[in-house]
This record gives C-alpha cells, sequence and structure tokens, in this order.
C-alpha cells in the first residue's frame, strides 16, 4: 500500500480544461413568449452539450404545453411507482433485486419522447420507466416486481427482467445488453429499417471488453446504434473517478462521434434523443451518447447508498438538479399550469400506482408448472425437460 501511495505521488493529475458538462434541471430559458396551443421556442444552456468529433444538437428546441405537461404526468407517475416500490421491497413483498430510478427520469421519459415503438430500446436492470413508457401497465409492473401472474414477464422475471413488445429488456448480467443491441440494430439495418436502437448502458458498465467489441462491430457494419451511458456517477459503490482512466464516456468509441447531454433537464435529453436518433436513421453510423445523471437511491435496495458518498452530496443533487422539480419550475414560470394544476398531478399519480399496488397484490403467484414454460417458444418444446436432478423429468404433455 506505500509503494501504491507513492506510485499516485508521482503521476501528474490531469487537466480539465475544458468546459464541464451543465447538470442543473432548470437552466433552459424562453426564447419567445409560451403558448397554449402552438408549439415554442426555448433555449437549453450553452453548457448543455459536448461533442467528440461531432458538432452538438442545437440549443434551440421548440416544445408545446402539451408535450411539457406529458413530460412532467410521466415523470411523477414513474417517481410515484418506484417509491411504491421502495416501500414494497422494505416490507419484504418484493424480494431478490430491485433498482430504482429515482432522479433518473428525464432519460427514459426524454428517449421515449423521441421514438416511436418501432425503436428498439434494450437496458440493463434500472428499468422500471421503460414498462409505463413503453406499453406496460403500472399493475404489469408492479405485479412483476411481486412475482405475481400479472406481472409483465408473468411474475418469471422480477425487477431484472422486464420486457414488452416496445422494450427489449431488461438484463441482469453487466454489460450483456450492448452486444445484443448491436444485434438489433443490424436487425433493423438487414431489414431496411429507418429505425433506431437505443443500448443503454451504465458508467460501471463501461470498461467491459463486450462493450468495445460491440462499438467496433457497429462502426464496422455502420449499424444505427445508439449506445447510450447513463453516467450516473457511481458503479455500485466505486465513484466513476476509481474505475475509468477516461470518465469522458461520450468519447471512448474511437472512430465512433459521441455527445455529452445535461441528463437532469427534460428538454436536453429529448433534444439530445431526437438528434441522435435522426443521425443514425440518416446512415451516419453509430453514435456515443453519455447522459450525466445521478441516482438518489443505493445501486439497489441492499445498498444504503451512504457509505460511498455523504449525505449531503445526496441532498444537495434532490435540492438543487432534481429533474422533475426543474421541469416543474418550466411550466409555473412560464404561465402552463398552475401550482394547483401541478398538484392534482402528483395527487392523480400517486392515486393511480396505490391502486395498481393493491390490484398486483391480489393476482395470485404463478403455478409451479410455469416453472417450465417459456424456456422454448411455444409451440416448440421438446417432448420433455430434465430438472436440477435426473430423476426430475417434466413432460409438456402435462401441461
Amino acid at each position: 500500500m506505500a509503494s501504491l501511495a507513492r506510485i499516485r505521488s508521482v503521476v501528474p493529475r490531469r487537466m480539465h480544461l475544458a468546459r464541464a458538462i451543465q447538470t442543473a434541471a432548470d437552466t433552459t430559458q424562453l426564447h419567445q413568449d409560451a403558448h397554449h396551443s402552438e408549439p415554442f421556442t426555448v433555449k437549453l444552456h450553452e453548457d448543455s452539450f459536448r461533442g467528440y468529433r461531432t458538432d452538438v444538437p442545437s440549443l434551440d428546441v421548440e416544445v408545446t404545453k402539451d408535450n411539457l405537461l406529458k413530460w412532467y404526468k410521466q415523470m411523477t407517475l414513474i417517481r410515484r411507482v418506484e417509491q411504491a416500490a421502495d416501500a414494497l421491497y422494505k416490507q419484504k413483498l418484493i424480494r431478490g433485486f430491485c433498482h430504482l430510478a429515482i432522479g433518473q427520469e428525464a432519460i427514459s421519459v426524454g428517449i421515449d419522447s423521441a421514438t416511436t415503438f418501432e425503436d428498439k430500446i434494450i437496458s440493463s436492470y434500472r428499468t422500471h420507466p421503460f414498462v409505463i413508457l413503453r406499453g406496460g401497465t403500472l399493475k404489469s409492473l408492479v405485479g412483476e416486481l411481486l412475482g405475481r401472474v400479472c406481472g409483465v414477464s408473468k411474475g418469471k422475471g422480477g425487477s431484472m427482467h422486464v420486457f414488452t413488445e416496445a422494450f427489449q429488456g431488461g438484463h441482469g448480467i453487466v454489460g450483456a445488453q450492448v452486444p445484443l443491441g448491436a444485434g438489433l440494430a443490424f436487425a433493423q439495418k438487414y431489414l431496411g429499417k429507418k429505425t433506431a436502437t437505443f443500448t443503454m448502458y451504465g458508467d460501471g458498465a463501461s470498461n467491459q471488453g463486450q462493450v468495445f467489441e460491440s462499438f467496433n462491430m457497429a462502426k464496422l457494419w455502420n449499424l444505427p446504434c445508439i449506445f447510450v451511458c447513463e453516467n450516473n456517477k457511481y458503479g455500485m459503490g466505486t465513484s466513476a473517478e476509481r474505475s475509468s482512466s477516461n470518465t469522458e464516456y461520450y468519447t471512448r468509441g474511437d472512430k465512433i462521434p459521441g455527445i455529452q447531454v445535461n441528463g437532469m433537464d427534460i428538454i436536453a435529453v429529448h433534444q439530445a434523443s431526437k438528434w441522435a436518433k435522426e443521425w443514425v436513421t440518416s446512415d451516419k453510423g453509430p453514435l456515443l451518447v453519455e447522459f450525466v445523471t445521478y441516482r438518489y437511491a443505493g445501486h439497489s435496495m441492499s445498498d444504503p447508498g451512504t457509505t460511498y458518498r455523504t449525505r449531503e452530496e445526496i441532498q444537495k443533487m434532490r435540492s438543487t438538479q432534481d429533474p422533475i422539480r426543474g421541469l416543474q419550475r418550466y411550466i409555473s414560470e412560464w404561465g402552463l399550469a398552475t401550482e394547483e394544476e401541478l398538484k392534482a398531478i402528483d395527487k392523480e399519480a400517486k392515486t393511480e400506482v396505490d391502486t395498481a399496488v393493491e390490484e398486483a397484490k391480489a393476482s395470485p403467484f404463478p403455478d409451479e408448472k410455469e416453472l417450465w414454460t417459456d424456456i422454448y417458444s411455444a409451440g416448440t418444446e421438446p417432448p420433455y425437460m430434465r430438472g436440477r436432478e435426473r430423476e426430475e423429468v417434466f413432460h409438456y404433455s402435462q401441461l
């Protein structure tokens, strides 16, 4: 340890002369008067984006009242259901792993706002929001967390393995979804579709070999793949600076261009996601997008989240850079909704989540025979399947 300390003392500290990305949630300014029925233009903070081997998206963004209120409703609903999941886990009604996205809501909502259900989105395991946004229901999400048959994965996947027809998961092995995302993008190009794949991973997965292999293949074949790094500053309990020699993840694609984005401002996330989709669907090849964000809770429910960072750091982020509060401020200051109307949205979200929780609790657990289903596509099963021991055999005629 002493020799390591000596080595550290002689290694020159890296100097960052470039301007840092802005991560405040409420620095966007009106460019013209806000309208209740017509689109209007707002201007993002000048440090909302940084580029590598490319220009960055325009800071002028056209928005509408309806979109801003829709995003507010979606983000509020996501936070409410994540808070409910926290409570259910502490009541021991949710078992196993459970990773919450509280603080990162702007990313899922912003990406969804710039895509259609024809586009592909694949991620790791902090993915509860995408169930709600991509065709699932609150009941199907909560049911899956509780392991009930009403769950979006029939109660067999749990928190880490949620899927919908428009969301490709929900994967538990760190970094393993990245080559799968490259494969989805390959299929899109092979079929001649003008759609995009958003392949998401965290800063904790950024040093995986398979991530760089996927970068190489995507660039080699010019795939319409957007590699999205959700940089929430900590991979489990390890800060990015302790795990990565280069923490500017948007620059790590070698010949693949990249942009870094303020992941706490929903308008910046929307603009970057829209720009990224236009990039890859214009046959420009793959792109790296790094959203700089922050998670308020621990890595998972088993992590208090305060052993490797201070409570003061967390509280500062909650009070000064919260994505929902930032959007709330835009809506209020631009005269698009009153405080009472926004409170009504929050109350409605709480009621919806409370109802979904009770309905999911009433759903039964899967039958034991369900252990043998979904191993093969329906109708392609073999006559029988061996279990844990040679004597444990299940014949599919029993279904």
